[in-house]
């Protein structure tokens, strides 16, 4: 059974988390002196009055928390907050439309990036400061505050964690979660202070330095300017956020190794030796066909490739460039990069570093197989051997995965949108990258899509960062099942 009550106490819990979080906001457009205050605090009100509410509803629940419970929270987590978070933009005017405001939302929750904006410095800066922080929360994940603060009610957050977690294993460096859960959010935090300072010593402003530093480490993408980072012209700023969004593409646990000093271990973990070696290998790919067919030198050519390589390998969706403008070639490896992301454990999309290499392992043993039959191949991964239920998964996931790109796309087409901006999107809303191709590429926004085609897209998006499973088990008839 679905512990309901238990459920609508954490919600109510997780809305006045979120009602913190929009006065927050307030405080800013009070410091700027602009006309977004009056809608920050009344959604602020409405979201601490449904939090409230549920935190009533759920008095004397039953302190138990069940595997399903865990995934109903997390899927009804993103969607509450997106539906709540969308108030400021919807009454403060500047996004009249409803599906306009939630696509926004679901955007920066679900850490996509894509936006329906076309004047992105129009907004005030609380506006601007809600949209970097829905990504910076969203990045690492919700429900990670969940299982901080879960023992208060006293429960366990494993079940929250294993529906959130991204990739096909969830590796602990502590015994209890949510000691694990803490270490990774001063990581975080960590990260994002560093970048604060180090973009404004390059001459960024203080607001845009704390905005974007939320939205690289989130993987976000959204930028306070309608250029994104090409506004700023530095090669220094594109540097330094281009490394720190690899770094953001690590898995968070390594990085907790390496701050420990395990360096040989973070150095020898084959998924990270992937990901490194994909991004190198494919920036200077890039960097090469940029030099020989467009005007940029060797280090500009170096710098562009770079940058939309980990922009887009860990989907943040960052723009230094309109990529639509270079060798088609290169659209097609920009699209491939989209689709594979970073690692798993990390605050990123697409489909992951760890999944891709356990499918070259097992196509690898599959070859051996046909020549030596009876012979037992393993799949090792870090010198440990893949149980049959992972590589199951792993098939599972990708066969959805695959599915689902043919099938949001063929949707899209049905509602009038182009191939070339359908594929784009539904890659891009699915991996949660931000851009997409065509119309819908670096250089636009998305509001030309049908209202239809943005709630699509939305979905996707919060499948993609729930990793598929944990929503669409929501629609099995099994899952609700007693037994």
């Amino acid at each position: 059974m679905i512990n309901s009550r238990i459920i609508y106490r954490i919600m109510g819990f997780l809305l006045l988390i979120e009602t913190l979080m929009l006065l927050s906001c307030a405080g800013v457009s009070l410091f700027y002196r602009e006309d977004d205050l009056m809608s920050f605090l009344q959604s602020g009100g409405i979201t601490a009055f449904v939090g409230f509410l549920f935190l009533l509803i759920g008095r004397g629940a039953e302190k138990q928390l069940g595997r399903r419970d865990g995934y109903v929270i997390v899927t009804v987590a993103w969607i509450a907050f997106s539906l709540f978070g969308m108030l400021p933009f919807w009454l403060s005017g500047y996004i009249p439309s409803v599906t306009n405001a939630f696509f926004e939302t679901m955007s920066g929750f679900s850490s996509t990036g894509a936006t329906i904006l076309d004047d992105i410095e129009r907004l005030p800066h609380g506006l601007l400061f809600w949209r970097s922080m829905t990504q910076w929360i969203g990045g690492l994940g919700i429900v990670f505050f969940t299982i901080a603060v879960l023992p208060i009610f006293g429960v366990g957050g494993i079940q929250v964690f294993a529906a959130e977690a991204s990739g096909p294993t969830h590796d602990k460096v502590h015994p209890r979660i949510g000691i694990t859960a803490k270490w990774i959010w001063g990581i975080y935090a960590g990260l994002t202070g560093a970048l604060i300072i180090l973009l404004m010593i390059g001459g960024m402003s203080p607001f845009d330095s704390v905005c974007h530093a939320f939205t690289t480490t989130g993987t976000g993408g959204f930028s306070t300017k309608q250029a994104s980072i090409e506004y700023y012209h530095s090669p220094y700023i594109e540097y330094v956020i281009g490394v720190f969004m690899f770094l953001s593409g690590i898995n968070f646990t390594l990085l907790l190794l390496f701050v420990d000093g395990k360096f040989k271990k973070v150095a020898h973990d084959a998924e990270l030796r992937w990901y490194f070696w994909s991004v190198t290998l494919i920036t200077l790919f890039i960097a090469i066909v940029l030099y020989y067919t467009s005007s940029m030198d060797a280090e500009e050519a170096f710098r562009k490739s770079f940058f939309q390589v980990a922009s887009l390998h860990t989907s943040t969706g960052f723009a230094t460039a309109d990529y639509m403008t270079w060798a088609p070639v290169l659209w097609g490896v920009l699209t491939v990069v989209m689709i594979m992301g970073a690692c798993a454990g990390s605050t990123t999309g697409g489909m992951k570093c760890i999944r891709l290499l356990i499918l070259g392992k097992i196509s690898k043993n599959e070859f051996k197989h046909i020549t030596h039959p009876n012979a037992v191949l393993p799949v090792r991964v870090n010198k440990q051997v893949i149980s049959p239920s992972i590589r199951s998964t792993v098939l599972a996931f990708s066969f959805l995965y695959a599915l689902l790109i043919i099938v949001g796309t063929l949707a899209l087409m049905w509602m009038g949108v182009g191939l070339l901006e359908a594929l784009g999107c539904t890659i891009s809303s699915l991996g949660n990258m931000g851009p997409g191709l065509g119309l819908c590429g670096p250089a636009y926004s998305w509001n030309m899509l049908p209202d239809l085609a943005k709630w699509l897209l939305s979905f996707l998006m919060l499948l993609g960062r729930l990793e598929l499973f944990t929503v669409l088990l929501l629609f099995s008839s099994d899952f609700w099942k007693k037994n």
